[in-house]
């Protein structure tokens, strides 16, 4: 029989002080060539997610008797196809909105000072002149922080991985990494089992499974609800009227990933353009009744239908990931944010399970019994 070669979490003599510091090492090595490889790395997450997102539907297949290869390659194929007939879809609905757009901002600017005309007479009859000028510094600075931070966005952005060379990389690598991803997955996924510690390997198992259940019940379940509410606030807006409803619908819809951040901020910029566009308050109630709607078909059918309360992530936590994501890594951390606080979000409960099991929290020499 082949002796197995010992983990470094099992080897004997290590203590636990070097147990952990062998464990933060490898933590700290991994933090460090993702910051150093940060650039080059948004085909391969982008290609990890996809099959991940994908990896239940091939095991279907499997299970119909297709081959793995066969399985992979007839999703993997069909996934970018129908990406690419729907960006043919949307792209032109999203550039002529865009040109009109362009063309109708003069009006739009119009319609404003006509609106904010009387509001501006009223607080200069009400406020002193050392008040407005003091009104008028704040909107200034405000307002050059403001455009300070969207241009620093926009640079980072196009320094981060929406530059035309990792634009290229995104749309030609993706796919073949996502293939072979998807081939490979239950053969990766086995061999990630056996480099585990073999003492702990059951109770890191159990762990790992609520890790995917979480992902499972955020990524795929919260993509189809925002791929769902893109579609219907896109068309929903559109035939409300609203200029660039399009396009703010579907930003809406996918802003969804973000709990309640993307419809408070889709809701304000349509209840904004609805009155700059001069359509009175019919068109402003057609666009709150729009989103009333989106929201009971999100809170009552969507959401506990596709997602349910398997995930396990508090709102805030996911967009506090998120931002810290996309601070430190650009568009790979916004990719990868959510998968390490689903992580960190399991870990930390296992932590705090034992801690409540433990002589730590009792002040005896073992846990107390259950009630």
């Amino acid at each position: 029989m082949r002796e197995e070669l010992p983990f470094a979490g099992s080897v004997p003599g290590m203590s636990p002080g070097q147990r952990l510091r062998f464990w933060l090492t490898c933590a700290a090595v991994c933090v460090v060539l993702l910051w150093l490889l940060r650039g080059v790395l948004l085909p391969f997450v982008a290609g990890m997610a996809v099959a991940y997102f994908l990896d239940p539907l091939a095991d279907r297949l499997e299970e119909r008797r297709f081959s793995r290869t066969l399985a992979t390659a007839t999703i993997t194929l069909g996934f970018f196809v129908l990406l690419i007939l729907s960006l043919m879809v949307v792209v032109p609905v999203i550039e002529q909105q865009s040109l009109t757009f362009i063309e109708r901002v003069p009006s739009y600017v119009l319609s404003l000072r006509d609106r904010a005309t009387p509001l501006l007479d009223e607080l200069r009859q009400r406020m002193s002149p050392d008040q407005i000028e003091r009104l008028q510094t704040a909107i200034g600075s405000y307002a050059g922080t403001a455009v300070g931070w969207v241009a620093g966005l926009v640079r980072d952005l196009l320094k981060g991985g929406i530059a035309v060379v990792s634009l290229l990389s995104l749309v030609f690598i993706t796919p073949v990494v996502t293939f072979y991803l998807l081939r490979d997955w239950d053969r990766i996924v086995a061999t990630i089992d056996s480099w585990l510690p073999r003492p702990h390997v059951t109770v890191i198992r159990t762990e790992m499974r609520k890790i995917d259940a979480t992902l499972a019940g955020f990524v795929r379940g919260q993509a189809t609800v925002c791929f769902s509410l893109a579609a219907y606030y896109g068309l929903a807006l559109t035939l409300s009227g609203l200029d660039l409803g399009f396009l703010i619908g579907a930003a809406t819809g996918l802003g969804a990933f973000i709990p309640y951040v993307g419809m408070l901020v889709g809701l304000v910029v349509s209840l904004a353009m609805a009155t700059a566009q001069g359509g009175g308050w019919a068109l402003v109630g057609s666009v709150c009744v729009v989103f009333i709607i989106g929201n009971l078909i999100e809170g009552y059918a969507l959401t506990p239908k596709l997602v349910g309360d398997r995930v396990g992530l508090h709102p805030v936590w996911i967009i506090f990931s998120l931002l810290a994501g996309g601070a430190l890594f650009g568009f790979v951390g916004i990719l990868l944010s959510v998968p390490i606080a689903a992580v960190i979000g399991v870990v930390t409960r296992f932590a705090l399970q034992r801690y409540l099991n433990s002589s730590l929290y009792h002040g005896t020499g073992g846990a107390s019994p259950e009630p």
